[in-house]
């Protein structure tokens, strides 16, 4: 069973994302973890026979059950790749997690209208201002708005959508166990009991600085397009915008004024072709007319 052998090898300390993502493209059954010899994994994936006993070892320790237990117990949810339920854009992207863990509504995974805002975490009064300005219309036309629960646009983002009436999603970096920043906790209870937030990580995975791009993927590939709202070069929301144009994604930023270096990365990514956006039509209306939605 694929979607059992799936979970249990995410759990092997051992193994790692690269080489599941690997098993995966080569056999979507897994079978091939359990028939190939160990000998022969140098030749297929470059790993040693030392390190495949050891996830081996690690596999045979542990139970399906007893982890469907903990998460029930938990109040956590998994949804897989191989699973109906899993996002459909989620899927779409080159490099999808595996397996999901999850509190909240999945559906709203499925809105047919889901937009993500992602930006410094350090807003000036014109970041917050300027979200205040396009959220709320957007949530008005149901769009579901999707973030990463940083401090700052990330924080903003979430409050403003849910003080208008709203649905959020909040992908975090590490696993559920861990919410950070700590100032944010009973923000992503709020969003656990009424939205949805999601991690790619087994709930007692600590959120490590390189787990943090890897979540940006699923921020910008969950949704039809990405907002960048104030953001420095070489920040974490460039990131995301440039995943989201790997991810034929739309990209749309605001501008900003020349002397603050929070907005010298949102003017850049208009130079080099993001929508310009000074008003929410200027998002909906690029959206309608690219994705066909009415």
């Amino acid at each position: 069973m694929p979607k059992k052998d799936l979970l249990l090898l995410s759990h092997c300390p051992s193994m790692n994302q690269v080489l599941l993502k690997k098993l995966l493209l080569t056999d979507p059954t897994l079978k091939i973890f359990h028939d190939l010899e160990n000998r022969d994994w140098f030749y297929y994936f470059k790993q040693g026979p030392e390190k495949i006993a050891a996830i081996k070892k690690e596999y045979k320790s542990l139970s399906y059950d007893g982890l469907i237990r903990m998460y029930r117990d938990k109040m956590i949810s998994i949804v897989t790749i191989f699973d109906e339920m899993y996002p459909y854009l989620l899927k779409e992207i080159s490099d999808p997690p595996p397996v999901l863990y999850y509190k909240g509504d999945l559906k709203l995974g499925h809105s047919p209208r889901l937009l993500s805002v992602v930006g410094t975490r350090n807003p000036t009064h014109y970041g917050k201002v300027t979200s205040e300005l396009l959220i709320p219309t957007l949530v008005k036309k149901d769009w579901t708005i999707v973030s990463g629960l940083a401090i700052g646009i990330d924080t903003v983002a979430h409050e403003v959508t849910i003080q208008n009436g709203g649905k959020t999603i909040a992908v975090i970096a590490g696993g559920l166990d861990h919410i950070y920043p700590k100032q944010n906790e009973s923000l992503a209870k709020e969003i656990m009991n009424s939205h949805l937030i999601i991690s790619e990580h087994p709930p007692h995975i600590k959120p490590s600085k390189w787990h943090f791009p890897m979540r940006n993927r699923i921020i910008s590939g969950i949704s039809l397009g990405t907002i960048v709202i104030q953001a420095k070069r070489k920040s974490g929301s460039l990131i995301t915008a440039q995943q989201a144009l790997e991810q034929n994604r739309e990209v749309f930023a605001v501008p900003g004024p020349i002397y603050d270096d929070n907005c010298r990365g949102t003017n850049e990514l208009i130079q080099l072709g993001a929508k310009l956006v000074q008003t929410p039509e200027d998002i909906l209306n690029e959206i309608f007319v690219n994705q066909k939605i009415f």
